[in-house]
């Protein structure tokens, strides 16, 4: 290896494998369809500062570079500068759609407690996220500052995913009303309504052969009986996780877990 002042290149026969003490599978970082293309792959910007200067990866390291949307570059890097990883391009390989996918419509929690749900949300395995404006919630989604919470939801949803080394990133929703909720559970092939007093617990409701799962979280203060009544005529089943109450911003994750595990994704 040749190092001159933090410009680091390819050259001494590195083993291009896993060290002693790293995660066995490799970082994942961001790059455009556009720049997956080639043979070779540069990272700079944000993604290229994370890379090099945060996370401090060197000459010799795989890596695996994603678009989000499942094409996979497995990658070695050549190369290494301040803000700067060039990568080389060794296999491709592409992730399929998750089947089924897992969908939670989120009811929009107060503070940073809608990024926790995200973030352990995408870390398990949730596929779409949608923010809903609930009757009850106390935060409301309004103007730029709307705008704001949402991208911060979506910028949580990157990070956590390749935290996560997720192929496919969750698709955090532009925020949906209770009407855009019901017509979600009307074309869902099976849709709960998350409820500490239903009369089932969702690890025993049937699930179907085909087609996406649908989980509603309520906000701190519960689900409306409007809002209810609404969705259980749209065809939700009310269904409790256990014999505690959740915070809102944990029972999506917990109800996540126990259909990936029941439907085949967790094996």
């Amino acid at each position: 290896m040749a190092r001159t002042g933090q410009d680091t290149v390819a050259g001494s026969g590195q083993d291009a494998g896993t060290a002693p003490g790293q995660d066995a599978r490799p970082p994942v970082f961001v790059a455009g369809a556009d720049g997956l293309a080639g043979d070779v792959i540069v990272l700079t910007g944000p993604e290229g500062r994370h890379a090099a200067t945060v996370r401090r990866i060197t000459v010799g390291q795989r890596v695996d570079v994603t678009d989000g949307a499942g094409a996979i570059a497995e990658c070695v890097v050549t190369r290494a500068r301040s803000g700067v990883l060039e990568l080389a391009v060794r296999s491709r390989r592409a992730e399929p759609p998750s089947d089924p996918a897992v969908v939670v419509v989120q009811a929009l929690p107060k503070g940073d407690r809608g990024q926790l749900a995200v973030e352990l949300m995408t870390e398990a395995g949730v596929d779409v996220v949608v923010p809903w404006a609930a009757q009850r919630c106390v935060t409301q989604w309004q103007g730029e500052r709307g705008k704001r919470a949402l991208e911060r939801w979506r910028m949580t949803a990157l990070q956590a995913a390749k935290q996560a080394r997720r192929a496919r990133f969750p698709d955090v929703t532009d925020p949906a009303a209770t009407s855009d909720v019901v017509a979600m559970v009307e074309s869902a092939s099976c849709a709960v309504l998350l409820d500490p007093s239903g009369p089932a617990a969702l690890s025993t409701l049937p699930l179907p052969p085909l087609g996406d799962l649908l989980v509603i979280v309520g906000p701190e203060g519960g689900v409306s009986p409007a809002e209810a009544a609404a969705l259980a005529g749209a065809g939700a089943l009310a269904a409790h996780l256990g014999p505690t109450v959740l915070r809102t911003s944990t029972a999506g994750v917990v109800a996540a877990s126990v259909l990936l595990s029941r439907c085949g994704r967790w094996c």
